[in-house]
């Protein structure tokens, strides 16, 4: 089966790596600090081929001119389609499909944090017992990205119509532990929602909190949950888009002060 690798990076940051057991090859996500990548690989016996980045900011795409020099079996360094990321050899665009050895990866465009910002989904398939996402900086574990330059209507789109839409089971890794901050906050604009306390109570004993879920992001996550009415009493807006735009404008301010 399909193994997926957590490997943290940087202050708060977290890489991956994907790896194909009867082919023994590799993708890597993100790969910031490639030697931990590396070595992991090694330790798996398997060969990295390919890095497939969410987006271009540095500490997500800033090792891809490092690790291309340090990994002679690496054919293409994938990035999103105008996001300008370092080194890409092979921009792509929704819907386009990824090889990892036998394993198929498909890109789904999920910009606003960046103009080309990208997510990496693999499907239920041979080898792969449960669907993952790997959604960089636009889906958090109880959150969202910045918007950046960035719109509403894009964030809700990424957020609700794109990511929200997977399958409940599917696997979320995102690109920062930020989710106790994250839940902090749901429960402030949610404070009925047991859900959210009982998963605050289940990351105080745990150091690394992904994976998620997308169904217990339904459940949690006040950015995809702006078609429930206690999100939008909170908000005071019943218009979806508006609504989210709201609740990240009340997390900025919430934030100051907590």
């Amino acid at each position: 089966m399909v193994t997926i690798d957590i490997v943290p990076a940087l202050r708060d940051n977290y890489m991956y790596l994907i790896s194909d057991p009867v082919t023994k090859i590799a993708a890597v996500v993100d790969p910031v600090e490639p030697e931990q990548l590396i070595a992991k690989a090694a330790e798996r016996g398997v060969e990295i081929q390919s890095v497939l980045t969410t987006h271009s900011h540095w500490d997500h795409a800033g090792g891809n001119n490092k690790i291309k020099g340090l990994v002679s079996t690496l054919t293409e360094i994938y990035g999103g389609v105008g996001d300008g990321v370092e080194a890409c050899s092979k921009e792509v665009d929704h819907g386009d499909v990824i090889t990892v050895g036998n394993i198929k990866v498909t890109v789904l465009a999920t910009p606003c944090h960046t103009q080309g910002h990208i997510s990496f989904f693999i499907d239920q398939q041979e080898n792969v017992e449960q669907p993952a996402v790997f959604s960089g900086d636009t889906m958090f574990v109880g959150g969202c990205g910045n918007f950046n330059g960035g719109t509403p209507e894009q964030m809700y789109h990424s957020m609700c119509k794109v990511l929200g839409k997977l399958p409940p089971k599917t696997l979320v890794y995102c690109g920062h532990e930020y989710t106790k901050r994250n839940l902090a906050f749901a429960a402030y604009a949610e404070p009925g929602n047991l859900k959210i306390f009982n998963k605050i109570e289940w990351c105080n004993k745990v150091q690394c909190t992904v994976p998620s879920t997308i169904e217990s992001e339904l459940e949690t996550n006040p950015f995809v949950r702006v078609h429930v009415p206690t999100i939008q009493q909170f908000t005071k807006e019943t218009n979806p888009v508006q609504c989210l735009f709201r609740v990240r404008k009340m997390k900025d301010e919430w934030g100051k002060t907590h």
